[in-house]
């Protein structure tokens, strides 16, 4: 792993000690639930899939740090790191955008969408990203969700 990559995660793995957001425990990711998985599905297409990728494959070389010093977009499906973060951190970077939940002048393209985007549309979006996981994958992020709990 690149020292710039260890570096990131360790910062993620940090992130969840930080102040907890006002949405409710069950208004969280809904993946089970169509309707609100395909109200996500929309939102992503028009909001994130412009940087994410239309299957959300993230950009290339989405490891290594672009010319700019800023992180390329990452996948949301497997490959990516998404699936490592708890609800509630996923809740707050999609909401505050990552350079304002991470602090310390760390830069991002990734915008926090409060002004764009309701808690539910925010919460349709991931609970779709969750939806398009693989069984296992699903499974080990409840257990981070339950860890954190």
């Amino acid at each position: 792993m690149q020292k710039s990559s260890m570096w990131l995660a360790s910062i993620f793995l940090a992130v969840p000690l930080l102040a907890p957001i006002s949405v409710s425990a069950q208004s969280l990711l809904q993946p089970d639930d169509k309707d609100v998985a395909a109200r996500g599905a929309e939102v992503y297409a028009q909001q994130c899939a412009s940087c994410h990728g239309k299957n959300l494959e993230g950009q290339p070389n989405w490891r290594s740090r672009m010319p700019t010093g800023r992180m390329p977009a990452p996948p949301h499906d497997e490959s990516g790191h998404t699936w490592h973060h708890n609800d509630r951190l996923l809740f707050r970077l999609t909401k505050e955008g990552p350079a304002a939940v991470i602090g310390n002048n760390y830069q991002s393209d990734m915008k926090g969408y409060a002004e764009t985007l309701s808690d539910q549309d925010i919460i349709a979006v991931l609970s779709y990203i969750k939806s398009r996981w693989p069984s296992h994958v699903r499974a080990r992020h409840d257990r981070i969700n339950e860890a954190q709990r």
